[in-house]
């Protein structure tokens, strides 16, 4: 029993986020599972699970080792507001400048971003060199990264 909780606990924060031990133990009831906030308290412990920031200066449960892309999105959000000097293309290539220093971070973000278009990155200090396929997919890449700059 204690093993389908388990895997139960982890289905439910990686699907969506949950902010506190008495949230998780109203989700794992309403899945089906007798518990109380000491046993769900245990799980936590066992399972090794973190607290990570979202959004809104809220925090949520996570897997510890996992990539979590909420996290991944607003630091790409900020990096890309705060970091950007300019976004240029030319083909299946997008030109992003940077303030020095903070090219790096921001390519690593980009290549854990899951954008299927973006097959990599090439990052000096301040430049950095986004390889997109097909061209046709170029505009939507654009449009994606001006909405997150806001």
């Amino acid at each position: 029993m204690k093993a389908r909780r388990h895997m139960k606990i982890q289905e439910l924060i990686v699907k969506e986020p949950i902010h506190t031990q008495e949230e998780l133990a109203e989700k794992l009831r309403e899945a089906g599972f007798d518990v109380t906030q000491a046993t769900v308290s245990r799980d936590i412990k066992e399972l090794g699970l973190i607290k990570i920031p979202t959004s809104d200066d809220e925090y949520s449960y996570a897997i510890p080792g996992e990539k979590h892309p909420a996290n991944l999105h607003e630091r790409m959000k900020r990096l890309l507001r705060e970091t950007v000097v300019s976004i240029n293309d030319s083909e299946n290539l997008v030109l992003i400048r940077t303030i020095p220093g903070n090219a790096h971070a921001l390519a690593s973000l980009l290549d854990n971003s899951n954008w299927e278009e973006v097959i990599g990155t090439v990052a000096g200090d301040d430049t950095i060199l986004l390889v997109v396929k097909p061209k046709e997919a170029v505009p939507e890449v654009l449009a994606r990264l001006s909405r997150l700059q806001g």
